[in-house]
């Protein structure tokens, strides 16, 4: 056999099993592979909301024409000093100070004290402040805004920017969070995607496919609610990769101990 016919052989083992292996890892990769071409999926996911809950903080500006009546509503603008805990009248930051929704699911609100807010939406929670200073005769025109202020789910794994992110709307899909978070690296387990949340006081951990729209679609944490966990699981390449001996065939372990035997082969048959 000829030195060009055994390299011949070598480089088509080496090629088969290259492709073997991306072909492998390309499986893993795209999302909703169950959709076809020019396809509609019927399953129409229910909108869910956020919901107040207790340890929620927000923020409620009521506006009024009279501005004296505002100002009997609207919490004080603090400004503070770059760097500084300390309040100040002038300032280069300031923010808005915002309540927080206690244990029993309430709110000490300005003259109309105690109101209860836990499990309202956003909506519905300025609807019920705006009705109540309408009916006690408060405020003929109040106009209620209330925004999120320390709402967040967490994404954590193979993410290309893991951490915590603010929810800014009343509805936040999965989606929604890992766009936030960079999307999946090429090594995050799109078919086990983990999501804690918790229920009625306990930990519920609920799986989902991301290579599958039909079951993402209908899972019950497509929409997300506040402090959600979201964990990408890395896959068997990574896995082997954070290993002491990672010698799988996707570890890059494996493809070094390829190479160093098709060189050491090539040495000898020029030899």
């Amino acid at each position: 056999m000829t030195h060009r016919s055994i390299f011949t052989i070598l480089a088509a083992a080496l090629s088969d099993i290259i492709m073997l292996g991306s072909c492998a890892v390309a499986k893993q990769v795209p999302y909703f592979q169950d959709i076809l071409s020019d396809s509609t999926l019927a399953i129409i996911p229910e909108p869910v909301p956020i919901r107040f809950e207790p340890e929620d903080k927000i923020s409620i500006l009521v506006n009024s024409r009279d501005p004296q009546l505002m100002m009997l509503f609207n919490l004080p603008v603090i400004q503070r000093y770059i760097g500084s805990d300390n309040p100040s009248l002038s300032g280069s930051n300031s923010y808005l100070t915002g309540y927080t929704i206690d244990g029993d699911g309430n709110i000490d609100f300005p003259v109309l004290g105690k109101i209860h807010l836990a499990g309202k939406t956003r909506e519905e929670a300025a609807s019920y402040i705006k009705e109540q200073l309408v009916s006690n005769n408060l405020i003929k025109d109040p106009v209620v805004t209330i925004e999120y202020m320390n709402l967040t789910v967490s994404v954590l794994g193979e993410v290309n920017k893991p951490g915590r992110y603010s929810i800014d709307r009343d509805r936040i899909t999965i989606f929604d969070a890992l766009s936030m978070a960079g999307d999946l690296t090429i090594y995050g387990l799109r078919e086990h995607v983990t999501v804690m949340r918790e229920v009625d006081g306990e930990q519920k951990i609920y799986e989902v496919n991301l290579t599958s729209a039909e079951n993402v679609l209908s899972s019950p944490v497509f929409y997300l609610q506040q402090n959600d966990f979201i964990y990408v699981e890395p896959n068997k390449m990574r896995a082997n990769q954070a290993t002491v001996n990672g010698n799988s065939f996707l570890s890059s372990s494996f493809w070094v101990s390829v190479a160093s035997l098709l060189v050491s082969l090539g040495v000898l048959v020029f030899n």
